[in-house]
Formats: C-alpha cells, sequence, structure tokens
C-alpha cells in the first residue's frame, strides 16, 4: 500500500522551482558586461528528462531573476513553462494552474527563501533543498538530502518518478512505452526511410553513407589516444566516431571478476582490468566538447541499463545496440525511453531474434527511429562468412528502415561493396596500431586504411549513379572520331551548336 505522502507524490503532473538556491548555489559569475553565467548541475538536468520520460511529468521555472544563462539551460532541456522576473509568485502559479487547467494538487514546488513560501502553501506538495532557510524547512513537506545546487531538484525528480512507477505497475509496459515516448522525441523521420540525427546528418537512401569509426576500447583507457584517434577520424573523414559504455559490476560476470590478466597495468584481476578500460564522466565530457570541437558525432554502445543513465548526460545523436544485446529486452525499452534513434547490430543472432526485438520497438512506437546492422561476429570475419547479400534480406524484410553494415574482416573491399549493396551506414573498428595490446585491435582498420575506405565509399556512391542512360559530354568527342554512324539526334545537335557558334 501506498503511503500518503507517496499518493500525493504520485498525483503530480508539473513540478515548479525556483532557480538559485535549488538549480543553481546562487552563484553567479561576472564579466564586464554584467552577469554571464550560473552554474548548473548536470544531475539536476537529468532529473527534467527523467520526469518527463518516466513519470509523463513536465518541469516549469518561476524566479526573480532575469538570467541570459537560465534561458539557455530552459532551452537545452526543452522547458518551455519559464517565468522570469517574477515578482509575485503566487500570482504566476495561479495563471499556470489556470492556463495549463490544473489542479493545485497536481502540481509540485520546490524552492529555498522567503519568497518561495507562499507558492509551497498552495502547491500539492512542497520540497526544499538542504540548505534552505530554517523556517523555509519548516514549511516543506520534503527536506531534500542535498543542496542546493548540488542534486536538491534530482532527488526530488527521483522521490516523484518512484511513486508514479508504484502506483502504475498495473499498467501495461507497452502503454508506458507509447506514453513517454509521446512525452520525448529527440530526432524527426523526414521520411519514411531517411532518419535526421539532432547533429543535422542524415541516415537513409539517397543520402551519404554514414561512415563510424568505431574506437570501442581501442583506447585502452588512455584519454589521450582516444583524442588521437578521433583526429584520426576527422582526417578519414569519417562520419561518426563511437565507444563502448559498461558497467563492469553488472557486464562481467561475477565467477570471472577474480580470474588474473596480463595487462598493460601488470597482472590484475579481470574485473579491474575491465575498469580501467571504462571511461567515466571526466573523459566523456572531454571527448563531447572534443568531438563538438572537430565537427564529428559521436556515440556509444551501451551495454547496461546503468550505462544508459549514465550516457543520458550527454546529447549523443544515436545509440547502438551490440549484436550480443540483441536479446536483452529492458536494455532496449531503456534506450527507447530516450526517444533518440536506436541502431541495432544483428550478429550471431537469429531470424527470430531480430524479429523480436524489431517488434519490441514497434510496439513502442511503429514509427520509431530504428536502423538495422547486418554483422556477422567473429573477430576477424572470414569473407565466406559475411553474407552480405543479408543486406537486401533485411532491406525487404523491414521496409522503411535503413539497412546498414557492421564488419569485421580483415580488408575494405568487402566494406566498400556492402555500400554498393545498399548499407546506408557502415561501422568499423578502428586503431592507430594493429599490433597494439588489446582485443579489438587485430580485427581493426588503421588511420591509412581508413582514409582509403572512406575515399572508395565515396568513389562507388558516385559512380553508382541514378540508372538513367545518357551520353555525356565527355562521350561526344570519342563519338565523332570512333563511330561509323552518329544518330540523326547528335547531328541535329551538332548543327545546332555550330549555328551557335556562328551567331
Amino acid at each position: 500500500m501506498m503511503n500518503m505522502l507517496n499518493e500525493k507524490l504520485s498525483r503530480i503532473k508539473l513540478l515548479l522551482t525556483d532557480c538559485d538556491g535549488v538549480l543553481t548555489d546562487g552563484g553567479v559569475y561576472y564579466g564586464e558586461a554584467g552577469e554571464e553565467f550560473k552554474k548548473f548541475d548536470i544531475r539536476d538536468g537529468m532529473g527534467v528528462e527523467r520526469l518527463r520520460n518516466f513519470a509523463g511529468v513536465t518541469t516549469g521555472i518561476i524566479t526573480g531573476e532575469l538570467s541570459p544563462s537560465l534561458i539557455k539551460r530552459a532551452e537545452k532541456l526543452k522547458i518551455t513553462e519559464l517565468h522570469l522576473g517574477v515578482k509575485d509568485k503566487p500570482a504566476a502559479f495561479k495563471e499556470i494552474l489556470n492556463r495549463l487547467n490544473l489542479q493545485p494538487a497536481e502540481v509540485a514546488y520546490i524552492g529555498d527563501d522567503t519568497n518561495d513560501l507562499e507558492i509551497m502553501k498552495l502547491a500539492g506538495i512542497s520540497a526544499c533543498p538542504a540548505d534552505a532557510l530554517s523556517f523555509v524547512k519548516e514549511a516543506a513537506n520534503i527536506v531534500c538530502d542535498a543542496k542546493g545546487g548540488h542534486g536538491c531538484f534530482r532527488e526530488f525528480a527521483e522521490q516523484i518518478i518512484s511513486s508514479h512507477q508504484e502506483i502504475h505497475n498495473g499498467h501495461s509496459e507497452a502503454a508506458e512505452l507509447t506514453a513517454s515516448s509521446q512525452q520525448e522525441t529527440k530526432t524527426r523521420r523526414t521520411s519514411s526511410q531517411t532518419i535526421t540525427l539532432n547533429s543535422g546528418n542524415k541516415i537513409g537512401p539517397g543520402e551519404p553513407c554514414y561512415i563510424i569509426a568505431e574506437i570501442g576500447i581501442n583506447h585502452n583507457g588512455s584519454l589521450e589516444i582516444a583524442k588521437q584517434l578521433i583526429d584520426e577520424a576527422v582526417a578519414a573523414k569519417a562520419t561518426a566516431v563511437k565507444f563502448q559504455k559498461r558497467t563492469p559490476e553488472i557486464c562481467v560476470p561475477k565467477d570471472q571478476w577474480n580470474i588474473m590478466r596480463d595487462t598493460p597495468w601488470g597482472r590484475i584481476t579481470y574485473i579491474d582490468y575491465k575498469r580501467k578500460t571504462e571511461f567515466g564522466i571526466a573523459e566523456y565530457a572531454t571527448i563531447d566538447t572534443y568531438c563538438k570541437k572537430q565537427g564529428i558525432d559521436w556515440f556509444v554502445s551501451t551495454w547496461d541499463v546503468e550505462a544508459v543513465d549514465f550516457m543520458e548526460r550527454f546529447d549523443t545523436p544515436l545509440y547502438k545496440l551490440a549484436s550480443a544485446s540483441l536479446t536483452d529486452f529492458p536494455l532496449i525499452k531503456r534506450i527507447l525511453l530516450t526517444g533518440k534513434p536506436l541502431m541495432l547490430s544483428t550478429g550471431m543472432s537469429t531470424n527470430k531474434e531480430i524479429e523480436d526485438a524489431v517488434a519490441l520497438v514497434r510496439s513502442f512506437d511503429e514509427n520509431y527511429p530504428l536502423m538495422i546492422a547486418h554483422s556477422t561476429s567473429a573477430y576477424p570475419c572470414k569473407p565466406e562468412e559475411l553474407n552480405l547479400k543479408m543486406i537486401h534480406t533485411l532491406g525487404n524484410r523491414y521496409p522503411g528502415v535503413p539497412i546498414g553494415y557492421s564488419g569485421h574482416e580483415t580488408g575494405l573491399a568487402t566494406t566498400v561493396a556492402a555500400v554498393s549493396m545498399g548499407a546506408t551506414f557502415v561501422e568499423r573498428h578502428f586503431t592507430l596500431d594493429r599490433a597494439m595490446w588489446g582485443s579489438d585491435h587485430a580485427a581493426s582498420v588503421e588511420p591509412q586504411g581508413f582514409q582509403r575506405l572512406v575515399r572508395d565509399i565515396h568513389d562507388v556512391e558516385i559512380a553508382t549513379g541514378d540508372g538513367i542512360k545518357k551520353v555525356y559530354e565527355s562521350e561526344l568527342g570519342p563519338m565523332k572520331r570512333l563511330r561509323v554512324n552518329i544518330s540523326e539526334e547528335y547531328k541535329e545537335n551538332q548543327k545546332a551548336e555550330t549555328s551557335s557558334q556562328k551567331s
């Protein structure tokens, strides 16, 4: 049975918040022209998104501040209920309820100071950060453990989410997923077969092949190596780089944790080795900034639900589901809740397993932005097991879905062939040196090879043409020199050209 507090939280449809003292710690950074920006906690931003995705609860901001950085922050988080420079918060609260046709019991508020007291009394439930004024704490229904600007909003948001999930346990998962999808879509379908990413790049027939340099774990735990790989991918004119994100404690079976392994860090346990090859927030924040500066897309294959939660800190254009995860339905569902395009890889999978995964996506949203990659999960893969005709098979079986290729072979020609057979995106493992220590380097492509691969793919795309027979201008000279009988249409054209030149 739900207690009274959870019942109140489960009714919430809108969470309103103050800014300074809640979303920020009240610190303001000034430049010569005055206020420049405030520091926001990334956890609170994720709380806004999780409220929207997991509970269907929207967020609004009511503040007496006039902050340019707050406007930018709200825009990034897709918060449209933004009220700045408010002198009378209770009046603003009542206007919002009236306009949105909400009851006070359906609205929560989190504040920290004197001017929040009246609005806290009007809200169905109220909260404050740990460092709020003492009399504000006395008035609040919930006092968070976290301070303002240090995750208190996220803490309150998670309580709301938990209460919604508890009361809606009886609803079907498919219905919940569909509702969440309608709340948040980070991409748009421009046609039945083309997906436009939030980076502006497009994937689908008729678009340039989306070429992915998969760094994976070939960075060997080194941010500097990762940067070098990004630089080389940019030099090769790849469209994107891809990494892998795991939570080792979830992905590594416990019976393998203490197996000893020789590594560049010495002889250590397998779980410690896996931990050392995983990047954290600091590394991925650097990668995010670095890739944006270089003008290249970046994203990851997530291997567990917690990895998706982690990656939602970053606004990557899509998620890749590794072949090994095709049957991991909880992971697929978590990715679907982000609204980002999903690229399924089909190595080591039966037709039935592929169909079941696609059916899950379609049950969530018939038009969900989905891509399917043909793959064979052998490292390296023998040519006779590449089975590139599966690109046609998948295209015929799933019309309207962009089909691509994830290759693990050692050569380049077969990947180029995949594009000529209709692959709209391709992915190859990428390394600085195939002789480097690590499990994926041997089946990877080095920088010079990747440059050739990109060049050959684009040559094939250009050479493919449009399938309409024509005589090119460059052929007219050889025609006149070599052909005995020139057709009347070209004789007429020749006369017209001669007449035009004389005039």
